[in-house]
């Protein structure tokens, strides 16, 4: 039967009735695909990236070299445990619902700093899925300095956005990692947190895959030890249960952790009209002056009395008294204010010898450049472009063909990039590069070809993605020009090793071709000259000499 229709008008009224606030977790939950939870196998492989990029960023502000293990637990046919352990400072109890069950909750979104969250969503969107998908809560086992860990589940109330604790409860637990040789004791610390999400996932291997997510990580974190396994359900008819797969260890490159890095202030070429007069209005500084002083980065005394005096305001004027067309004036004097460019020592690059490191490390190669350029800025905020090359010969490294497309791996505040390369300015700015010139074949329109890797960093207070689910770079047009000037350098450096590389090939075949008639000379002119067998050997040995000495000059 039809269902029955209203003959009814909708009133304002009626209408109003019906409207709700919509709290920032039901938004979410309707459209999990922009956090990176559109697909089981991305879902996966986004969960392990805000985990480990929370461990990583808990261990370096509490100055402590990370050790991080991964391990993937496959509990159904479509469900996979997601668990995350590392050595970091621990979280106190108060925090832990919050951090792992409140979307937009964390201590990084207000800083400007380089760190590898920034909008507090990640780790909790992760939970929600989870939630969502199995039903099953979000264990936390966290310990501090503290006594002893807290066990602790917890679900998101999406209609509040607010963390429901299920249980809560002491435990002797401390974090344990995989011995670093077979039959060495497995490595303990007195303090860590763990995250373990059961969620319908699946579990591949590929360039879109856990396992090569954790590789590029490697790379882009020399400092950092890390393991990995991954394990499957038996399959069905074996006699008796396999052994569990070993864990895959990725070494430590270096023992020096990153430099710490300083919250700066905002830049005032970089704040919006609107900002600023929020700005204004939230200041506690009891002059105007005091306010460009105090609550911008690059403003001295003598800049905020001449920012002041174009756009006609007093500098002794209360900041939350600016009317919105003096605001508007004091936006225009400060574009027209020649200011200098923000401080950097909020950045914390890799670093090119660190670059070079991460690549050796993990990419057989036998050609390595890296660049780091100078600072930057785009709309005020500080940023830093890197890059790097592992090329090897042709046929020296079976996963570099000569005749495959160069892999590209991209990088933001040292995480790495896996999907949404086409719409990443990183692949815009290498496809701009003309690099024929450098001696790489490179169809129109597209990456060059050859066997090579391509490492490409941006380090920044806010890296600007085109999305929530951080997985490509705008294009700004000052990332760009950076992109573009480093991978100019590096082709350059390219250039210079290939033009070598076929010079010593072609002197190589010439040589080879000498000595390939060297002995019918020898015979020739021990016939000649009438020398004997050991002549001829000595006359051979002289014809040798002869050619290196020629090879050499």
């Amino acid at each position: 039967m039809a269902a029955k229709r209203t003959s009814e008008k909708e009133t304002a009224e009626s209408m109003g009735r019906r409207q709700r606030e919509i709290s920032i977790s039901e938004f979410f939950l309707k459209n999990r695909h922009l956090l990176g939870f559109d697909n089981p196998r991305k879902a996966v492989m986004t969960a392990v990236k805000e985990a480990v990029d929370n461990s990583l960023d808990a261990c370096e502000e509490a100055r402590i070299l990370p050790e991080i293990a991964v391990e993937l637990v496959q509990t159904a046919p479509d469900r996979w445990r997601v668990s995350v352990r590392d050595n970091g400072p621990g979280i106190v109890r108060a925090q832990i619902p919050k951090v792992f069950a409140k979307l937009l909750y964390g201590s990084k979104f207000h800083r400007l700093r380089m760190s590898r969250g920034q909008q507090g969503i990640g780790i909790s969107a992760a939970g929600m899925y989870g939630q969502l998908t199995t039903g099953s809560a979000t264990r936390i086992l966290s310990r501090t300095t503290a006594a002893s860990a807290r066990r602790v589940e917890v679900q998101i109330d999406t209609r509040s956005n607010k963390p429901a604790v299920l249980a809560d409860a002491e435990s002797d637990w401390r974090p344990e990692f995989p011995a670093a040789t077979e039959g060495a004791e497995a490595a303990t610390y007195p303090h860590g947190t763990e995250v373990s999400i059961e969620m319908t996932g699946q579990v591949v291997r590929g360039r879109l895959s856990v396992e090569e997510y954790l590789k590029q990580c490697a790379i882009a974190n020399p400092h950092l030890r890390l393991h990995y396994r991954a394990v499957p359900l038996p399959k069905p008819g074996l006699p008796e249960p396999p052994a569990e797969p070993a864990w895959t260890t990725y070494e430590r490159a270096t023992g020096e952790l990153p430099p710490p890095v300083e919250a700066i202030q905002p830049h005032p070429h970089g704040v919006e009209l609107g900002v600023l007069m929020q700005m204004l209005k939230d200041s506690t500084s009891r002059t105007l002056k005091g306010a460009l002083q105090e609550d911008f980065s690059r403003v001295s005394p003598r800049v905020a009395e001449e920012i002041c005096a174009r756009a006609n305001l007093d500098p002794k004027t209360s900041p939350a008294r600016v009317a919105q067309r003096e605001a508007e004036t004091l936006y225009q004097a400060i574009q027209d204010t020649k200011l200098m460019r923000p401080p950097t020592d909020c950045l914390a690059p890799i670093g090119e010898e660190q670059i070079l490191a991460g690549l050796r490390k993990e990419v057989p190669a036998d050609f390595y450049t890296a660049v780091s350029r100078p600072p930057s800025v785009y709309r005020g905020n500080p940023f830093l472009v890197e890059a790097g090359l592992a090329y090897a010969k042709p046929g020296d490294n079976p996963d570099l063909a000569a005749d495959d497309t160069v892999r590209v791996m991209r990088f933001a505040n040292r995480v790495p990039l896996l999907y949404m390369s086409g719409a990443c300015a990183m692949t815009e700015a290498m496809e701009s590069v003309n690099w024929k010139s450098y001696g790489l074949p490179h169809p129109k329109g597209a990456l060059p070809v050859g066997p090579a890797v391509f490492f490409l960093h941006i380090a920044s207070v806010w890296v600007p993605f085109t999305s929530e689910s951080k997985e490509a770079i705008a294009h700004y047009p000052e990332i760009l020009r950076e992109m573009t000037f480093a991978l100019q350098e590096i082709g350059r450096r390219l250039g210079v090793y290939l033009s070598r590389r076929q010079r010593q090939a072609e002197a190589d075949r010439k040589r080879s071709y000498i000595t390939k008639y060297i002995p019918h000379l020898a015979l020739g002119l021990q016939e000649i000259l009438g020398l004997d067998a050991a002549g001829k050997t000595d006359l051979e040995t002289r014809l040798v000499r002869m050619l290196e000495r020629a090879k050499d000059g």
